[in-house]
């Protein structure tokens, strides 16, 4: 089993009369236990290809597939429990409920994939530095800190695909360390992660790293 394959993905978006073509034909497929970067400028489509990748958004053409399951043109109540069993997930956007704490918010990703472990949800969020924020809410997080929250929701159920967009754009050097050793860690445990980033230390602990420009994966 191939944990993500995506075939030809086209993606389009409108503003009054422009067309826009986020992505150009994107074909790519991840293993369990490798670590991938996907990098480029700013407006490439990274974001819109992990949107795509995780049935947030649907590609206009082409296919995604999670767990050899076709996510793409599926009902959102399919994707979502796609998601929630294969799939962690980090956004720049964040994936944190509001009126929830930190530590609330990793088990509810648990749970969501049914099950509860209270020790590996205190193990994360000491990994990554903010054991001490686990009563917060997301609201009471600086941006860093609700970035390594957000990671410890991705991983708190060691998923078979991992899609993080951006994960170290509000760390300092030392926190982006601990997230990258965590992204390691999971593809060492036999997820296929992916990453989109501007980071040169993302790029450098990569297994592969691909090249997105204007849509298009360079060769």
């Amino acid at each position: 089993m191939r944990p993500l394959r995506a075939s030809r993905l086209h993606r389009f978006f409108h503003a009054g009369d422009e067309e826009v073509q986020a992505l150009r034909d994107v074909s790519l497929d991840l293993d369990g236990g490798e670590l991938v970067a996907i990098t480029g400028p700013s407006g490439s489509g990274k974001s819109t290809l992990v949107a795509c990748l995780c049935g947030l958004d649907e590609p206009d053409g082409g296919t995604v597939w999670v767990a050899d399951e076709r996510l793409s043109r599926r009902g959102e109540g399919r994707r979502a429990a796609l998601r929630a069993r294969h799939v962690g997930l980090l956004l720049q956007g964040g994936n944190l409920v509001r009126h929830l704490t930190v530590e609330e918010n990793v088990e509810l990703a648990q749970r969501l994939a049914g099950r509860s472990d209270r020790k590996h949800r205190t193990q994360l969020l000491e990994r990554l530095a903010i054991a001490e924020r686990a009563q917060s809410l997301p609201g009471q997080l600086s941006g860093g800190e609700t970035a390594r929250a957000g990671l410890a929701v991705a991983v708190a159920n060691h998923p078979a695909v991992l899609l993080a967009d951006e994960p170290t754009g509000e760390v300092d050097s030392d926190n982006e360390v601990r997230v990258i050793d965590l992204l390691r860690e999971e593809a060492r445990r036999g997820s296929a992660v992916l990453v989109a980033s501007h980071s040169d230390a993302v790029a450098g602990a990569a297994d592969r790293v691909l090249r997105l420009r204007d849509g298009s994966l360079l060769p």
